[in-house]
């Protein structure tokens, strides 16, 4: 065998400029988590979602750091804050996002690694309802307003708008 071994795990580095090049474009840098929560809840806004809350994960499980939760008055903003919400994350350097449910638009979830979204439409969220899930104040079918401001509120959750 040669001492030059080209492909596999153990290739040797490139040896062109352009194969340097290749390789670092093909590199981007993703994001801090909090950068990645503060484009996605800015994206959301951008988008007038409803009711956006933000459900701190971390110490509790392991499928993430937090969960995004967002209401759209309809199938077609749902799938217009989807598209957004994928556009503006591949554009901020993430790659492989997890897009579920996006031909009904009902319910969609884009799994961006450390942070899980969900998008719905309104009926669909009071019918899982998620927040109670993760102990989520609501008073008469709705989140509380200004939940991290009264002692009631869960730390886990942040009401953004």
């Amino acid at each position: 065998m040669s001492a030059h071994h080209s492909g596999g795990l153990c290739s040797s580095p490139p040896n062109t400029k352009r194969e340097k090049e290749t390789i670092i474009k093909t590199k981007k840098k993703v994001p801090a988590v909090s950068k990645t929560l503060d484009l996605v809840c800015k994206t959301l806004d951008d988008d007038k979602a409803q009711n956006v809350v933000v459900i701190d994960l971390k110490g509790k499980t392991s499928i993430g750091d937090y969960m995004v939760l967002a209401s759209g008055t309809s199938q077609r903003q749902v799938g217009a804050m989807t598209n957004h919400l994928q556009e503006n994350l591949k554009a901020a350097g993430h790659a492989g996002i997890a897009v579920e449910g996006a031909t009904q638009c009902d319910w969609v979830l884009v799994d961006v690694g450390d942070i899980i979204v969900h998008l719905f439409r309104p009926e669909v969220r009071d019918f899982y309802n998620l927040e109670k899930i993760w102990d989520v104040p609501v008073v008469d079918g709705a989140i509380a307003d200004g939940a991290m401001l009264d002692d009631t509120a869960s730390e886990e959750a942040v009401i953004i708008a």
